[in-house]
C-alpha cells in the first residue's frame, strides 16, 4: 500500500470512495463526499493534507485535514477519514492518520481535532478535547470531540472552535 497525495486526478475515484465508506457507518450524515468537494475550494484546504491510500492502482482510503482555528490558534480539523468497506479493519485508517500527523507536523501544527468514534481516534493518542481547554462546540457529543497534541511541546491552547464555513 502507498500513501501519497490526492491530485485531481483522483477526484472522480474519491468521491465514491467515501460515498461507500460512510454507507453504513454509524455516525454519517450521507454528505461526506460533499463536505471534501467543498473544503478543496476553501482557504482552509492544505493540499498537503489531502491524502490517499493506493493498492495497486486502486484507491481504497482517503484522509483530509483543513486548517481551524481555536482561539486565535492554527489548528488541523480531520474529516473525513474514509477506507473501502472491503479494505477496512487491515490498518489503513491507522496508516493514514499517522501519516497525516507526521506530515502536519512537518508543517508546524501542534493540534488536530475530530469528531469522530470515541473507541477509535483515543488510539492514535486523541483525548477529549475538554481535556486541552477546547471548547465543545454546541450539538456535539463530548465524548466524540477529541484532539490530539501533535508536539509533545506546543503550546497550551484554548476557546471555541471556528471550522472552515463548508462545515456549516
Amino acid at each position: 500500500m502507498k500513501i501519497r497525495q490526492e491530485t485531481p486526478e483522483d477526484y472522480s475515484e474519491i468521491y465514491p470512495l467515501i460515498r461507500e465508506a460512510f454507507s453504513q457507518a454509524e455516525h454519517a450524515d450521507g454528505t461526506e463526499q460533499d463536505l471534501v468537494v467543498n473544503l478543496r475550494r476553501e482557504d482552509a484546504f492544505i493540499p498537503e493534507l489531502a491524502l490517499v491510500a493506493e493498492e495497486g492502482k486502486e484507491l481504497v482510503g482517503y484522509i483530509l485535514f483543513t486548517r481551524a482555528k481555536v482561539g486565535g490558534d492554527d489548528v488541523l480539523a480531520l474529516a473525513p477519514l474514509a477506507v473501502k468497506p472491503a479494505y477496512q479493519r487491515q490498518g489503513i485508517g491507522t496508516a493514514l492518520i499517522r501519516e497525516g500527523h507526521r506530515i502536519a507536523r512537518e508543517l508546524g501544527f501542534g493540534y488536530s481535532l475530530v469528531l469522530g468514534s470515541e473507541r477509535y481516534y483515543p488510539r492514535e493518542g486523541y483525548r477529549p478535547a475538554k481535556d486541552f481547554g477546547i471548547e465543545v462546540p454546541e450539538g456535539f457529543p463530548p465524548e466524540n470531540f477529541m484532539a490530539i497534541r501533535l508536539f509533545d511541546d506546543a503550546a497550551p491552547i484554548s476557546g471555541n472552535v471556528v471550522y472552515p464555513k463548508a462545515f456549516g
